[in-house]
């Protein structure tokens, strides 16, 4: 009953058109009786049907068939919408039709009745008004004749709702047929007796006032619309409830132990109002839907109880508010509100015996009849809300056991509770369904805040500039709801302050906070964080105002041991009460961060309380932790030359230790954004570590896993640093590495100028392991200019050098650039013996990189000879080695040399596929690689054209 709706099986269906809807609702209606074609005509239309309404109806007839019974062939009439005679008849029974379901329920209950047993004609009564939604027929067809069908089943639901309402005050549970009384009366605006009875009902179940109100309503009404005062009945109801004459005792009047008299439950309405501009938070609402909805399975015994948790700020108490307003009609027996005040501590916040006085307050009960001890309040609270259907939204909870006194006794319930924790002993004992309120996205905050500032001429209302001034402000409050909502009332006071003002306010870290003002009744972001703070323990405050120092995209457990120079099971232990407390977030690959602005009130506690040489010395472990544990990631992967190790480390600083290739490539790929913003800092501050060491530790991670620009990026912080210490052999090391990222990116003459002043750096401090490195690097950069004669030259002198020095590592590499020189310049035996020498002395070395090298230019030497398949088998290898070692672009480099083998053999499938994996190794690279290797890709995807060929080109060595 209600608004048409209509389902097969589990899925709701759209019943079509209106017209369509309302043909289906008029044959519903007659619930099994046949009504015939001109009947149907006359329901629809009215007196001035169309011609065509004939077989308009019989089109419908059809769709509606279709749509009922999917699988029904065609022409067939069905389960559902029978022919009879001239007219259609739908065949339901009250397992198909809920009309036919209300009628058999309302007969068991009057056939109860007529046996005087009215506790189980109310259950018939009750299983029967269930079924109605709304008003029949929903405004689907205008006919008279239609809305007088419709009117009569609404009229069985009104006799049906009086008649349920004598029952349950007969049997003392008025409370029981409420919802659908209030239901009939809304349907029924000026219906005297559905308002007559739902007034005398709520005085029986207690609830006088609301009675009252319900009164004045409909007299009001009836004065405005018809110009009539309320009939007997209600002037009847309205006398009793004012006298209580006549009341008969309410079951749900509940005895309190003690007390000589039974205590009605009042119905509250004690709900804050909804914030009038609330946006966003579909997500969350859609679950607190469904869990509501889910209240109607069978087989609940307790209250639902939604525990919602996240940072001050972030809008928990907002979106509790608003869904509570959302769904409090379903709560018959109203709605509760108390705010515990646990964000202000265990000493200051509400106790459980204050929060069960103030409940039991707000359903009835006198102060004189509260008892005094914890226990009967609960005794008490537990008794009045028994088998009740009350809403209750407890704000600022401090946790579990602040709550759990205060659930009622009834399933029917439902409990929201807010706290700046978890609340895990209330989800693990409780049964409270955890929801987490993270932060809004960009749109839902840029639509808050615009929707809050317009109106205002004075700002941007639209177009890129304006846009993006929003946006900025937006991420400077790190989309946090209270401080948008603050910068917007500021704003709004003060029309003639504009955006960029304030976004110039926030862009100043140091004074950010001050642009939100707080005071008074007002929480300030600041006012919200120092909640949370004031109850930390010493170790975990400490630990909080030095995470302020923590690079930006966020430090691990491990990082925190050396910042404060503390026991790791402390660490842990404090870590913990941070992110309980919602000062710090923790993430899946264990980082740990903190949101832009609570960031911004840590650094203000950590310059009032933490002195100088402290902060400074936070600072130094934190970027020492970073070196020596990059340093000993570099030293597993094994660089073409040896670690420069760094000074010893502060006292306090525990530096990771990966023991495996795997372990240490992982450790760089968790902690390369962290890395960069380290070295960064170490040049910003000027101590702690020399910026140029650690960038360093980093280039072979970054280069092998093709992280180009980062490379680049950080060498130049680092070569600025360097010079301006005056650090001439930092600067040599960082200008050697910082050629090889411009060779990358191809910049290659850009590349020998500053090979050119690493090497007379190293040339004047006679240090020659570097002297053969930078030659080495002279080569690659040549190579790819194919000058091979001066390559070679360079390649010559890196092998003298090797071997005078006795480094294997240099005189591998030497060896491998000689022979790709050579085969440069067409000397192909001599490049084979140069390649066969260094891969058998990289053999008894055992290093994977120089071999995928050395192998890629054997395969080049191989197919020049016409030696197809020995190159590709070389090449598979060289791939191969490369990914075992995680260099992916050399492993892109194989395999690109490999499908122009295979195109110059004309074996087009096969290269088609090593094709294939080029392209997925590339795509893994930072911004797809570089534009020669993207270019070099589209070349390669051009030849994959029957009957095209090109000749394989030589391998390029990377910075070694």
């Amino acid at each position: 009953m209600g608004p048409l709706r209509l389902w097969r099986g589990e899925v709701e269906l759209d019943a079509g058109p209106r017209q369509q809807r309302g043909l289906l609702a008029l044959l519903l209606a007659h619930a099994g009786q046949p009504v015939s074609t001109s009947d149907l005509t006359g329901l629809i239309w009215g007196p001035d049907s169309p011609a065509s309404s004939v077989n308009v109806i019989h089109k419908y007839v059809g769709a509606l068939r279709r749509l009922l019974e999917p699988d029904l062939p065609p022409r067939a009439a069905g389960s559902y919408l029978l022919r009879h005679g001239n007219g259609y008849r739908f065949a339901a029974g009250p397992e198909t039709l809920d009309l036919i379901a209300f009628r058999r329920h309302v007969s068991a209950a009057k056939s109860s009745l007529g046996q005087d047993r009215p506790a189980e004609a109310l259950d018939h009564y009750l299983n029967a008004l269930e079924l109605c939604h709304g008003s029949a027929g929903d405004s689907l067809i205008d006919s008279t004749s239609a809305a007088a069908t419709f009117a009569g089943i609404d009229s069985e639901f009104f006799d049906a709702a009086v008649a349920t309402a004598a029952v349950a005050v007969r049997v003392r549970q008025p409370a029981r047929v409420l919802a659908p009384l209030r239901l009939a009366a809304e349907m029924g605006r000026l219906n005297e007796p559905v308002h007559a009875c739902l007034v005398t009902t709520l005085a029986a179940a207690g609830h006088q006032a609301e009675a009252l109100a319900v009164y004045g309503a409909i007299r009001a009404r009836l004065d405005d619309e018809l110009g009539i005062d309320p009939g007997h009945k209600l002037q009847d109801a309205q006398r009793r409830t004012l006298t209580q004459a006549g009341m008969p005792p309410s079951g749900d009047a509940n005895p309190i132990p003690g007390a000589s008299r039974p205590i009605p439950l009042v119905r509250p309405a004690h709900l804050p109002p909804d914030l009038p501009l609330f946006v966003g938070r579909g997500t969350e609402l859609t679950i607190l839907s469904d869990l509501v909805a889910g209240m109607r399975a069978a087989g609940r015994t307790s209250p639902l109880v939604v525990a919602m948790n996240g940072m001050g700020g972030v809008g928990k108490s907002t979106l509790a508010v608003h869904f509570a307003h959302r769904v409090s009609g379903e709560f018959s027996d109203g709605q509760l509100y108390l705010d515990l005040q646990g964000h202000l501590g265990e000493g200051e916040s509400r106790s459980a015996g204050d929060a069960l006085r103030l409940l039991l307050h707000a359903v009835g009960v006198p102060a004189s009849d509260v008892p005094d001890t914890f226990d009967a309040r609960i005794g008490t609270y537990r008794s009045m809300t028994a088998g009740k259907r009350i809403l209750i939204l407890l704000d600022n909870v401090r946790d579990a056991s602040q709550v759990r006194p205060l659930l009622p006794n009834s399933a029917e319930s439902l409990v929201i509770v807010t706290s700046r924790r978890s609340l895990v002993g209330l989800a693990a004992f409780d049964g409270a369904y955890p929801l987490s309120v993270d932060l809004p996205n960009l749109p839902t905050a840029r639509r808050l805040l615009e929707r809050r500032l317009s109106g205002l001429p004075s700002q941007p209302a639209g177009g890129t500039a304006g846009v993006e001034i929003i946006d900025e402000i937006i991420e400077l409050c790190g989309r946090l709801p209270l401080g948008l909502a603050i910068l917007a009332a500021r704003v709004t006071v003060r029309p003639r302050l504009s955006l960029a003002s304030v976004a110039a306010e926030l862009r100043d870290g140091a004074r950010r906070l001050g642009a939100f003002p707080g005071g008074g009744s007002l929480s300030d972001p600041r006012t919200a964080f120092s909640w949370s703070y004031r109850q930390l323990g010493p170790g975990a405050a400490r630990l909080f105002r030095l995470l302020s120092v923590a690079l930006v995209p966020g430090v691990t457990a491990a990082a925190c041991v050396s910042l404060c120079d503390r026991n790791p099971d402390d660490i842990r232990a404090e870590v913990a009460e941070l992110i309980e407390a919602a000062l710090l977030t923790e993430h899946e690959d264990g980082r740990l961060t903190s949101h832009v602005l609570v960031r911004t009130y840590a650094e203000e506690l950590l310059q009032a309380e933490e002195p100088a040489a402290e902060r400074r010395a936070a600072i130094s472990r934190l970027l020492q932790y970073y070196l020596h544990s990059s340093f000993q990631a570099q030293v597993v992967l094994e660089p073409n030359r040896t670690p420069i190790e760094p000074p010893p480390p502060l006292p306090g600083v525990v530096a990771e230790q990966p023991e495996t290739y795997d372990a240490a490539i992982a450790w760089f790929a968790s902690q390369r954004e962290v890395l960069k913003e380290a070295v960064r800092l170490a040049a910003d501050v000027g101590y702690g570590i020399v910026p140029w060491q650690l960038a360093i530790t980093m280039q072979q991670y970054l280069q092998w896993a093709g992280y180009f620009q980062d490379w680049e990026d950080v060498m130049r912080v680092a070569l600025h640093a360097a010079r301006e210490s005056h650090d001439a052999v930092g600067e040599a090391h960082v200008l050697r590495s910082l050629a090889g990222a411009r060779h990358v990116f191809g910049a290659n003459e850009e590349s020998l100028h500053l090979l050119s002043e690493a090497l007379r750096i190293f040339e004047d401090r006679d240090m020659r392991l570097e002297q053969a490195l930078v030659h080495n690097n002279f080569h690659q950069v040549l190579s790819a200019l194919s000058r091979h004669d001066l390559a070679l030259e360079h390649s010559k002198k890196a092998l003298s050098l090797s071997r005078l020095l006795e480094n294997r590592r240099a005189e591998i590499f030497s060896l491998l650039f000689s022979g790709t020189s050579l085969a440069g310049l067409g000397q192909v035996e001599e490049s084979a013996q140069a390649l066969k020498e260094a891969l058998e002395l990289n053999q008894q070395v055992g290093r994977g990189r120089e071999e995928s090298e050395i192998r890629s230019a054997i395969a080049h030497n191989l197919a020049e000879t016409g030696r197809i398949n020995e190159a590709v088998e070389q090449l598979e290898q060289s791939a191969e080695t490369a990914r075992r070692v995680g260099d992916r672009p050399l492993q892109f480099d194989a395999l690109r040399q490999m499908a122009e083998v295979l195109i110059t053999a004309r074996d087009i499938p096969t290269a088609q596929r090593v094709f294939e994996r080029a392209r997925a190794v590339l795509a893994e690279l930072q911004g797809g690689g570089t534009d020669s290797m993207r270019a070099s890709l589209t070349r390669l995807a051009e030849l994959l054209l029957p009957c095209r060929v090109i000749a394989p080109s030589a391998t390029g060595p990377s910075q070694g």
